[in-house]
């Protein structure tokens, strides 16, 4: 990857080193212990953990900030309303099992736990960085392609192994009894595997071909409609970065297709008020019907996307409508 990996948060972001440091006791010195006992081994110490994923809380956070001195800690700033979160969480605690308690994932709800999100700068999600000594790392932001998270962790593990970080931990659900006891997950239907399977190597317009026809032989099909307007926003923002995106949008501000691009981009990282607007707003201002055809279609997909219940998309909606009659 061309992307140079920062040790530190830049702008100010939290040193927690101070977190790391202290023992869960709270006495002196010590190992990390969270929630189990700590051995040893050639490759450094080994920490027993309930989990390899865990629910991270602003009460919980000190504990999982110890064990940051013994292996990354990724942490996953997401929100129940947030679609690109629901994407990317899976496919960030599968890969963190692969790599066999190198290191582990913790799950912060934002709108929970306000005072994390603070800290961490949360401007939109999903956000995912790592502690490594309880110093933060920033990694990326949005739903991105499975081989790059796993880039992400590599370059992760070289940096803790730097900084002198190279003990493992030891969870529970790894051993055979816990692991008959995990529900498993739900079986993808056998006409949607081409499409699941293009979209985890990150060839977005191979899945979105298989989602269209899956929905071309079964219309009804919700599950891949729902799948097909993920795929299609992803590849939108597949070419370009974020700076990219919102550099060509501000230079050409009568763009449509560039304003659009910035919406999008907005959803995936969970800004979705304003991308509802920024589009209204182009909607509005449109005198071309083939303009005001393209804003309406990227609405009605976006709205997709978001989720047609929620209160966001119908007030959207409403405004919408009031624009079209």
């Amino acid at each position: 990857m061309s992307q140079q990996m920062p040790e530190r948060i830049p702008g100010g972001g939290m040193d927690l080193s101070h977190l790391a440091s202290r023992p869960a006791d709270g006495r002196p010195g010590g190992a990390a212990q969270a929630g189990g006992g700590v051995g040893q081994s050639a490759g450094g110490q080994v920490v027993d953990v309930p989990s390899l994923v865990m629910e991270v809380t602003d009460q919980t956070f000190e504990q999982i900030a110890q064990l940051s001195s013994v292996v990354p800690v990724v942490l996953d700033l997401w929100a129940e309303w947030c679609e690109p979160c629901k994407t990317l969480g899976p496919i960030l605690e599968q890969v963190t099992r692969d790599y066999g308690g190198r290191l582990v994932l913790g799950k912060i709800d934002v709108e929970a736990n306000p005072r994390l999100a603070q800290a961490f700068q949360a401007q939109s999600i999903p956000m995912v960085l790592a502690l490594v000594g309880g110093r933060p790392v920033p990694l990326f932001q949005g739903a991105i392609p499975e081989g790059q998270i796993r880039e992400f962790f590599d370059q992760l593990l070289q940096l803790a192994e730097q900084q002198g970080l190279t003990g493992r931990v030891n969870a529970a659900e790894s051993g055979s009894e816990a692991a008959a006891e995990t529900p498993e997950e739900p079986e993808v239907p056998e006409a949607h595997l081409p499409a699941v399977e293009a979209a985890e190597r990150g060839d977005f317009a191979t899945a979105i071909r298989e989602y269209e026809s899956v929905l071309a032989k079964a219309p009804a099909d919700a599950e891949a409609r729902a799948a097909l307007v993920q795929m299609k926003l992803l590849h939108r923002l597949s070419d370009a970065s974020a700076e990219q995106i919102r550099s060509a949008a501000a230079e050409r501000p009568e763009d449509t297709e560039a304003q659009m691009r910035v919406a999008d981009l907005d959803v995936s990282g969970g800004h979705v008020e304003d991308a509802f607007l920024r589009l209204l707003d182009l909607f509005a201002r449109a005198t071309d019907d083939p303009d005001r055809k393209a804003i309406r279609e990227r609405l009605l997909e976006l709205f997709e996307v978001v989720g047609v219940t929620d209160p966001r998309v119908i007030a959207a909606r409403g405004r919408l409508a009031n624009l079209l009659y």
